[in-house]
């Protein structure tokens, strides 16, 4: 069993690991009383407000793009900086929550593509020959 710092369990409470790191750590913390110790440790630290500028920042996710942008980012409907950044925020740092956030948008943008087929069809067969008479 590899040593696990107070870095990683920090990442831990954060949910900043990998799925399988996130495992290890879990499964460590089972059957450990000692680790479980230094997590609860860790937490009333962080409850006392003895926070890093770093914490915080992760903490708020003050680097994650908002869902909106995300939506933006997923129309290639956001400028080329813009679609750097979160492409590099969601395949380079990896982050879970915006990959989940991600993969929702997607998820819905494919459950309602029928709908709008659906609608648009509906709306030009609605309109023919109106823009004609008017012409």
């Amino acid at each position: 069993m590899t040593t696990i710092s107070d870095v990683d369990l920090a990442h831990f409470m954060d949910e900043a690991l990998s799925p399988t790191e996130m495992v290890r750590i879990e499964t460590s913390l089972r059957e450990s009383p000692s680790l479980r110790s230094r997590l609860e440790g860790l937490r009333q630290a962080r409850d006392r407000g003895w926070h890093s500028v770093g914490a915080i920042w992760r903490g708020h996710r003050l680097s994650c793009p908002t869902r909106s942008q995300l939506g933006s980012y997923l129309l290639d409907a956001v400028d080329a900086a813009w679609k750097d950044y979160i492409t590099f925020h969601i395949d380079v740092v990896g982050c879970r929550i915006c990959q989940a956030n991600l993969e929702d948008l997607r998820a819905r943008q494919q459950d309602h593509a029928p709908a709008v087929v659906e609608r648009r069809r509906r709306v030009y067969h609605s309109s023919v020959g109106r823009l004609r008479s008017q012409a």
